[in-house]
């Protein structure tokens, strides 16, 4: 292991030190990937192609990739399926980019160890991915799959406000303690709230497939009431936002945590407006495509808002005494 970890080291000594400016665009990437292939894979979904690829890791028995008319499985799901796991590989680039440039950097533990939660949570993500796949689409798998992406977004998030911050640094605790526990407390809540988005969902008429050779298994729970735990989940999630809002002002809180904690408001009613459409609607598949959206970008604030609640700024420098 050890003559691994040093061939590893040795490998990445030869790489361009990359600079904080490059280092901060890659994080950037790993949040747009990690909310993207969740974007994507409600397009799987909406469009029936959860089984465009029947088996994991190959795309059909024998065939890593899809075989077209010969097979029982509709062209277009399987070029959608496939698309959205060939994007897989996307997210694993990006990922194992930012590990190594901070580890090329020489940044912190603490930087390292948050990029290589990228490449990890890949891992884990497309182990899940084929377990939805083998189990028919089941509909608990597929809720964790997309919880599972929207904790990808949040972690990504926390990493990109690490990588640009610096190494030798000092905490500075930017909101009373108070503050920053509920700010951590919107978070739960919005655990909350997406969790039940996962079973509305489970209940609802986008299974994945259409269940032409057997039935998709459903959540089987009237979506009406699913419908209102989730709006009623929001609308607490919101009153913490508002009530934060109101604190934030009370105690003079720096403008750039307040400015996050505006466009976070904006992101969450109009998500609301998408979800009562949607309802009122009946679900139409383009909405469920911006709602996935919208669930992602309102992870990503939501942690944005968290992160600015302690930063770690440059460390004071030391004031020279000369003799009088």
């Amino acid at each position: 292991m050890n003559v691994l970890y040093r061939g590893y080291l040795n490998l990445v000594d030869r790489l361009p030190l990359p600079s904080l400016r490059t280092q901060r665009i890659i994080a950037f990437l790993t949040i747009v990937v990690q909310g993207g292939i969740a974007v994507t894979g409600s397009v799987v979904r909406v469009t029936a192609s959860g089984l465009g690829c029947p088996t994991w890791p190959q795309c059909f028995p024998g065939s890593m990739v899809p075989v077209g008319v010969s097979s029982n499985v509709h062209t277009l799901h399987q070029v959608v399926e496939f698309g959205n796991r060939l994007l897989t590989f996307v997210v694993v680039v990006v990922s194992a980019a930012i590990v190594l440039a901070v580890t090329r950097a020489r940044r912190r533990r603490e930087v390292i160890a948050w990029a290589w939660l990228m490449p990890a949570g890949t891992v884990l993500q497309a182990v899940i991915g084929g377990i939805t796949v083998l189990t028919g689409l089941l509909w608990w798998t597929v809720a964790i799959h997309m919880l599972a992406s929207m904790l990808m977004v949040w972690l990504a998030v926390v990493l990109f406000e690490k990588v640009g911050e610096p190494d030798d640094g000092v905490v500075d605790q930017v909101l009373p303690q108070p503050l920053r526990w509920l700010t951590a407390l919107s978070g739960v809540v919005l655990a909350a709230v997406l969790i039940a988005g996962t079973m509305v969902t489970g209940a609802g008429p986008h299974a994945g497939d259409k269940g032409i050779e057997r039935p998709v298994p459903r959540l089987d729970l009237d979506i009406t009431n699913l419908v209102h735990l989730h709006a009623e989940l929001l609308v607490g999630y919101l009153a913490l936002l508002v009530g934060l809002a109101f604190a934030l002002y009370a105690v003079a809180a720096p403008e750039p945590v307040k400015l996050r904690l505006k466009v976070l408001l904006g992101l969450v009613l109009a998500q609301s407006l998408i979800g009562l459409v949607q309802f009122w609607t009946d679900v139409p598949a383009v909405l469920v495509v911006m709602h996935v959206a919208g669930a992602g970008l309102c992870t990503a604030a939501t942690a944005a808002v968290w992160c600015a609640g302690r930063v770690r700024t440059a460390a004071p420098q030391p004031v020279a005494v000369t003799a009088a």
